[in-house]
């Protein structure tokens, strides 16, 4: 069964503290009192098996309440929100037209039924219903922003990125929530899109807008440079890439390549040896490394660049870096067999320690020691060998 969420729990207050009203507010009648007793003793049994991640007996409690008070609105919200979880979502869209159609509800009442229908319908696939529910809310100014969000999904989901935009800012006004970032990936899938197209004008207008939305955007400078090569501009390539590592230096893999070419093209060698050794001092990983060996293995030897690789790996051990280093000691004339290996031996023995040679297969936890109980999720015996380059 399902462990039971946080807005399952919001949901289930409201009931109790109903029961207990009704509880209080009937209690000096014999009769009712004892109607009410029955109720809230029954709602608290299923309140228990949710505790306890019983799902099934739970709904079959929520279903006798409604069927002995018909006016128990939390309980059916309740349980339409357990049949959406459990993927009877054409039992939760009955329920929910019903409490939509429903004389007497307070308004309140009748819009969260509507945003419930909505929710429903997106589970089911029926985005088009979904859709009309929820601008007829926005339009009325009924619970904007839990609206706005609902259709920001359903337009990403069909790849709408005008409306996801529209929406988005809409939601941003409302709500405060800023939404530069968001809106900026909207715009790149219309860049990304009219690039592909050879509609180089609307891409260029579209990498604009984003930027203009988050000026750190980290994918409109990837698809800018990308742009520039497709174009023949090396210099606006590099500007593009190069700014992208400086706003984001894990995306630093995804535009090197490109880059370096760029550099190469262009003649600009020194300005390549600049920008690696910047980002080789905030970048952890060996790709850095492994080009700018390369450029010192042309510009000043074999010898210098395997001194340096082998230096660089002493502080960033690495599968890839290491069968760099064995393939200059094998290029190398001069070199010493003995002091390779030791060098070598020292990087692997580096390796060996750093990785992982546990893991957790319930939470995924990584561990250099085995463990009986997982010290995250606590689970016994789920922690096993790994089978890898450094493990078994």
């Amino acid at each position: 069964m399902a462990i039971m969420t946080h807005a399952a729990w919001l949901l289930l207050i409201p009931a109790a503290a109903a029961g207990g009203w009704l509880a209080g507010r009937r209690g000096g009648e014999i009769k009712g009192g004892a109607r009410v007793s029955r109720l809230s003793n029954t709602y608290f049994r299923g309140l228990n098996y949710l505790l306890n991640e019983q799902q099934d007996k739970a709904i079959e409690i929520f279903l006798q309440i409604a069927e002995v008070d018909k006016d128990t609105i939390e309980t059916q919200f309740a349980l339409g929100h357990l049949f959406r979880r459990r993927g009877e979502v054409d039992r939760a869209i009955r329920l929910h037209q019903g409490l939509v159609a429903r004389n007497g509800l307070s308004e309140e009442q009748k819009t969260r039924a509507v945003l419930a229908l909505g929710e429903d319908y997106m589970r089911a696939g029926l985005l088009d219903r979904a859709e009309t529910l929820f601008t007829d809310l926005v339009q009325m100014g009924v619970h904007a922003p839990q609206a706005l969000r609902q259709l920001i999904a359903i337009y990403q989901a069909e790849r709408d990125w005008d409306k996801a935009i529209e929406h988005a800012t809409r939601y941003e006004q409302t709500s405060g929530e800023p939404m530069g970032r968001v809106i900026a990936h909207f715009h790149c899938e219309l860049a990304d899109k009219a690039r592909l197209e050879g509609r180089v004008d609307v891409a260029r207008e579209q990498i604009g807008l984003a930027y203009s939305a988050d000026s750190n955007s980290v994918r409109a400078g990837v698809i800018e440079g990308r742009l520039e090569l497709a174009e023949g501009n090396d210099a606006g390539a590099i500007r593009a890439f190069e700014r992208v590592a400086r706003h984001d230096i894990e995306y630093l893999p995804e535009i090197l390549s490109s880059l370096l070419s760029c550099y190469e093209k262009r003649g600009e060698i020194a300005r390549a040896r600049g920008f690696l050794q910047e980002v080789i001092e905030h970048y952890p990983g060996v790709s850095p490394v492994l080009a700018l060996a390369q450029i010192i293995q042309r510009d000043e030897g074999i010898g210098v660049a395997q001194a340096f690789l082998a230096r660089q790996l002493q502080q960033r051990p690495s599968v890839r870096g290491e069968a760099a280093l064995i393939d200059l000691s094998l290029e190398n004339p001069g070199d010493d067999p003995a002091e390779s290996l030791r060098v070598i031996k020292q990087i692997t023995d580096q390796l060996v320690v750093r990785t992982m040679s546990y893991r957790c297969q319930r939470c995924g936890f990584g561990a250099r020691a085995h463990h009986w109980q997982c010290p995250s999720c606590k689970h016994w015996g789920s922690i096993k060998p790994q089978l890898n380059a450094a493990g078994d």
